[in-house]
């Protein structure tokens, strides 16, 4: 089985960081070397923005336990002195604005972080990388197959696209929100906008064409939203705990049966761990498999308030990276 490696010589060898290699171990054979890419391209580029990093946490520490001074201040004042919620209420706003302040150059410094680690990680493997990519037709398609609900509004970041062992894939995180209209009772109309998805998505094309449709889903009530399963059945599989998560309704009996192995079962198991996330449904159809999740962002660079070198960034990273290439290699091993 090919797999991609990294352009960094072995890790092996005493002039490797101890601290380096600890923070890396356990990840697959073929990530060997990226503890010599972060030591020598990495970490320089990371200690040399290490004086700023400092400077803006300190100074956003500082806005926030001002912000909240401001705004608890002015709430005793404006309730238990003056007897005035106007006053209470703008203390407030102009407390959480004083926090917030603060913290929006921790946010530009995590993105630039974020620079400096995502794309150089996807280009040792040979894959590109956008986090800010716009629309993606993607998601329409996976909309199409049923894992995903409508949507009026979306917003989309950390587009990967790429190939492993002759598979092409895809990932991406999405915010889907639909619009909500309501009528009050004196007939005014009232428009809110209501997340109906944030997570992840992921296409995985195996250039050939499955038979049936196969359809991984959580539970009735999943079903029941989506209306994904009409003319499919249900499909009985080998993994009591995949069968407690999952329901899994198909065309195709025997390609069920073919495609979900236990060992792809368990990654997928395993995905949803990694992620961090929860709800985890997928589609096989028309030579793809489809995987959607809905949890927290992946891909970022960790917090801002601890030191921008330290190489558990980089672990988290491609502990991200090895959970899809995992999911992958499943599918090749069977091939």
């Amino acid at each position: 089985m090919s797999t991609p490696t990294s352009d960094g010589s072995s890790d092996n060898g005493p002039d490797i960081d101890p601290t380096i290699l600890d923070a890396l171990e356990g990840l697959p054979a073929d990530f060997s070397g990226f503890g010599r890419v972060y030591q020598e391209t990495l970490q320089p580029e990371l200690r040399q923005r290490e004086a700023r990093r400092l400077r803006i946490a300190r100074r956003a520490t500082q806005a926030t336990w001002l912000g909240w001074t401001i705004a608890a201040f002015g709430a005793v004042i404006g309730l238990l002195v003056f007897r005035a919620p106007p006053f209470a209420m703008v203390a407030a706003i102009v407390g959480f604005g004083v926090a917030g302040a603060g913290r929006a150059p921790v946010r530009k410094m995590a993105q630039e972080a974020k620079g400096l680690l995502v794309q150089p990680v996807a280009q040792q493997f040979g894959l590109d990388h956008v986090a800010r990519p716009g629309p993606v037709r993607s998601a329409i398609v996976i909309q199409e197959s049923g894992l995903l609900p409508s949507w009026n509004r979306s917003d989309y970041e950390d587009h990967i696209t790429g190939e492993r062992n002759g598979i092409s894939f895809e990932f991406f995180e999405a915010h889907l929100e639909q619009r909500r209209t309501t009528r009050t009772r004196n007939g005014r109309t009232r428009t809110r906008w209501v997340t109906v998805f944030r997570g992840q998505c992921l296409r995985f094309d195996f250039h050939k064409r499955f038979h049936g449709r196969t359809l991984v889903l959580r539970d009735a009530g999943i079903l029941n939203r989506f209306g994904s399963v009409r003319d499919l059945q249900r499909a009985r599989l080998e993994s009591p705990d995949f069968e407690d998560t999952f329901e899994v309704y198909t065309s195709d009996q025997v390609e069920a049966r073919y495609l979900l192995t236990p060992d792809l079962m368990q990654r997928l198991l395993d995905l949803e761990n990694t992620f961090r996330g929860s709800g985890l449904r997928c589609a096989f159809v028309d030579g793809e498999l489809q995987i959607v999740l809905e949890g927290a962002d992946l891909f970022e660079p960790g917090s801002m308030f601890t030191p921008l070198d330290n190489p558990d960034r980089i672990r988290d990273l491609l502990d991200d990276f090895a959970a899809v290439f995992n999911l992958i290699d499943s599918f090749d091993d069977g091939r």
